[in-house]
């Protein structure tokens, strides 16, 4: 699927459209034909309804409509329950699939197609990069530019602070440390204006992101915290907005890319920022999500188009007090109703100091939810040896983070930091100022309810590198779209 939606021979992309029984068969009609001189219809789906219809026996509806309407018509299944979803959107992958359709036409309506429902074919359409074109609104997603000098692996996220850095380090490590060589593209709402290199198989350590922050940088943006706790080479680039289907408002990725085509590598993990999706084509794709969120965020709206997307659903916090066993099993039901047979991770993190801190007296930052402070002191106590005298989840709250820091300055002999937020800029700076050391720390994912998330890496990896391999050669500057 190349090019986007303007892309045909004739200069009128291949188009559906969708329609219903509860406008009049001669209505629809004659909105197809006003809208033949910008799209070239190959067929349409019935969504459902019959009110408008006078036709008889259901079985003759489809070949009765194809005729009223001069199109193909296919039937979308009517079904009801927990598979209703899932047979929906299989109904319109395999429609646009079979059609090589490139643009949606939704002339439905309610009530065969309410807000729900338009989320979910909005969500299928987005899975195969075709355009949607609603009475109101158009959804395009973005191109996608195929790396072409090793395999891809993408890691998103539905959502800020859900953990994806953490899963996308976690994947880094696992797969360096079996031989691959690994690089990660970061893109960050605090990158840096130009794309860079930052080598983290060197080492990064916080008098060089202090440096970095006193030069004006973000120095806690996710390229910098990639390269200090997975020490694998990282390219740095920024965003600037998010779309429903995740396109960035605006971004510097498309000038990174050469970057990653100048490095050896053997697989490369596009990482994306918050919900947003770099332009970058993955081979194989990486989904995580918080059991805290809300579950319609992650398996509703245009969640649907990203579990759609992913090979993988890793689902982090998965404990109390941010998620009890049931709102897990609600999330990864919902996931299922959407797509049945997706794997799914469930997970929590605990904190990993990359220095020792045994018997020291330790100040810890994060950015975990203040529920959960409690128990990652009492875990970061217990592993590590230290004593943890002042314990804040406030590096994204930089007044109540500044009053943490006063404290530690006083009580702590070392600050224990992630590198998010104010870590750098804040923390750092106030170690620095009171002649305190450094540690920092990574979020270590851990897999629950006896799962494997080092197997789980290893595989979704693999699976990337088998599509790579097989793939049809490409020119690069070829720009594709999901699907």
């Amino acid at each position: 699927m190349t090019g986007d939606a303007t892309g045909t021979a004739d200069g009128q992309p291949a188009a559906i459209a969708l329609i219903d029984g509860e406008h009049y068969p001669p209505v629809v009609r004659a909105a197809l034909q006003s809208l033949r001189t910008r799209f070239r219809f190959v067929g349409a789906l019935f969504l459902g309804g019959r009110e408008k219809l006078r036709f008889g026996s259901p079985t003759e509806v489809d070949r009765l409509l194809a005729a009223e309407y001069g199109l193909p018509v296919t039937m979308a299944p009517e079904s009801s329950g927990e598979q209703a979803e899932a047979r929906l959107l299989e109904c319109v992958l395999r429609f646009l699939e079979r059609t090589g359709a490139r643009v949606v036409v939704d002339l439905s309506d309610e009530p065969v197609v309410g807000y729900k429902e338009r989320f979910l074919l909005m969500s299928a359409a987005a899975a195969r990069g075709v355009w949607y074109v609603g009475a109101d609104f158009e959804l395009r997603p973005q191109p996608l530019e195929r790396l072409g000098s090793a395999p891809t692996l993408g890691v998103i996220g539905t959502g800020k602070r859900v953990g994806k850095t953490a899963i996308s380090g976690y994947l880094a490590r696992q797969l360096s440390a079996a031989g691959e060589r690994v690089v990660v593209l970061a893109m960050g709402r605090g990158g840096p204006a130009e794309p860079e290199l930052i080598d983290g198989a060197a080492g990064v350590t916080a008098a060089d992101l202090l440096a970095a922050s006193r030069r004006g940088r973000h120095a806690a943006s996710d390229h910098y915290e990639d390269a200090a706790l997975a020490n694998v080479l990282t390219v740095g680039s920024r965003r600037c907005g998010g779309g429903l289907a995740g396109a960035p408002f605006d971004s510097t990725v498309a000038r990174a890319v050469p970057l990653l085509r100048s490095v050896p590598a053997s697989i490369v993990l596009i990482e994306g920022s918050g919900a947003a999706i770099p332009p970058v084509w993955a081979d194989a794709t990486v989904c995580v999500a918080s059991a805290a969120q809300s579950v319609e965020y992650v398996a509703g709206y245009l969640g649907t188009f990203r579990l759609l997307i992913a090979d993988l659903l890793v689902v982090t916090m998965c404990e109390p007090p941010l998620a009890d066993a049931a709102a897990l099993g609600r999330l990864i039901a919902a996931a299922h109703r959407v797509v049945p047979g997706l794997p799914v991770l469930p997970t929590v993190f605990r904190p990993r100091p990359l220095g020792d801190v045994r018997g020291r007296r330790v100040a810890y930052f994060t950015t975990a939810p203040s529920s959960n402070v409690a128990a990652l002191r009492a875990y970061l106590q217990d592993v590590s040896g230290a004593d943890v005298v002042v314990a804040s989840g406030d590096l994204a709250d930089r007044p109540a983070l500044v009053r943490a820091v006063r404290r530690a300055q006083k009580e702590a002999e070392v600050f224990v930091t992630e590198i998010k937020a104010a870590a750098i800029d804040v923390v750092a700076e106030a170690a620095a100022e009171a002649g305190k050391d450094v540690v920092f720390c990574d979020n270590e994912p851990v897999a629950v309810e006896g799962g494997d998330l080092k197997a789980a890496c290893v595989d979704v990896a693999a699976r990337a590198q088998q599509r790579f391999a097989t793939a049809r050669p490409e020119p690069e500057d070829v720009r594709r779209t999901h699907g």
